[in-house]
């Protein structure tokens, strides 16, 4: 399982929740990226949350240990390509996703999630954990 992968939120929130095969993969993974984005959305689910202080500094605490990758303009270029190609096809997916996407393949990464409608977006790898 050695790769460098990238991070979907409901990894990240499996890992929280002690899933041990989420935690057994990230063992054995070479590098592990957290998207600027996935950061977002912890943080909106957690400030959601009735454990805000709990749930934020569990948050803070993985992004301290994490290589955290924010949005460029080069992101931005295979954000509109991913876009147009979904529409394209008609298998829109989440704006947010489309973001995940495109850091994905910008940087050549490998995307973890369990999230199936990512096999719609053209030449990025996926692994589901």
């Amino acid at each position: 399982m050695n790769g460098n992968f990238i991070l979907d939120t409901n990894i990240v929130i499996a890992l929280f929740a002690g899933d041990t095969s989420v935690q057994k993969n990230l063992k054995e993974a070479q590098e592990i990226f957290l998207p600027s984005i996935v950061l977002g959305e912890l943080y909106y689910g957690a400030l959601s949350s009735s454990r805000i202080e709990e749930n934020i500094a569990r948050i803070e605490e993985f992004a301290a240990e994490s290589v955290i990758l924010g949005v460029k303009a080069s992101t931005a270029i295979e954000y509109g390509k991913i876009k147009r190609n979904l529409r394209h096809k008609g298998t829109p997916i989440p704006e947010n996703d489309i973001w995940l996407a495109a850091i994905t393949k910008q940087y050549n990464l490998t995307l973890v999630t369990r999230d199936e409608h990512f096999k719609e977006v053209e030449e990025i790898k996926i692994v589901f954990w």
